[in-house]
């Protein structure tokens, strides 16, 4: 037997739905796709995606939760390819204060959404 499997949502649970909403469509032009409420208001699935329609990322409000979620040590990230003047989206994110850490030699750096979540920037090659 042979499986071929598809990567469906990647998902990331945020304590404020509205403001991860308008940081994803400001830092990276993700915008929503869909979204799941659940009938008792208990839930709200949001889905994000990129202008090719290869990925989703999922974020998850859940209306009970009050206290950050615990990301461990952050070993694990989301990776975004930016097309473009690399150096100047760079910069415009250093300009919102998201850059959590840079690797000039490798030519990458990473950003962190409201929630804590690492998201690496890689340039479109």
């Amino acid at each position: 037997m042979e499986i071929t499997a598809r990567f469906d949502p990647f998902n990331f649970n945020v304590l404020d739905l509205q403001r991860s909403l308008e940081w994803y469509d400001k830092a990276l032009g993700l915008r929503e796709v869909r979204r799941k409420e659940a009938s008792d208001g208990s839930f709200i699935l949001v889905y994000l995606g990129d202008t090719e329609g290869h990925f989703l990322l999922e974020l998850t409000w859940l209306r009970d939760r009050k206290e950050p979620y615990n990301l461990g040590e952050c070993e694990y990230h989301l990776c975004v390819r930016v097309p473009g003047d690399y150096d100047a989206t760079r910069e415009y994110h250093r300009s919102m204060g998201c850059i959590a850490y840079e690797n000039f030699d490798m030519g990458l750096y990473f950003i962190t959404d409201p929630d804590g979540y690492w998201i690496e920037v890689l340039n479109v090659k």
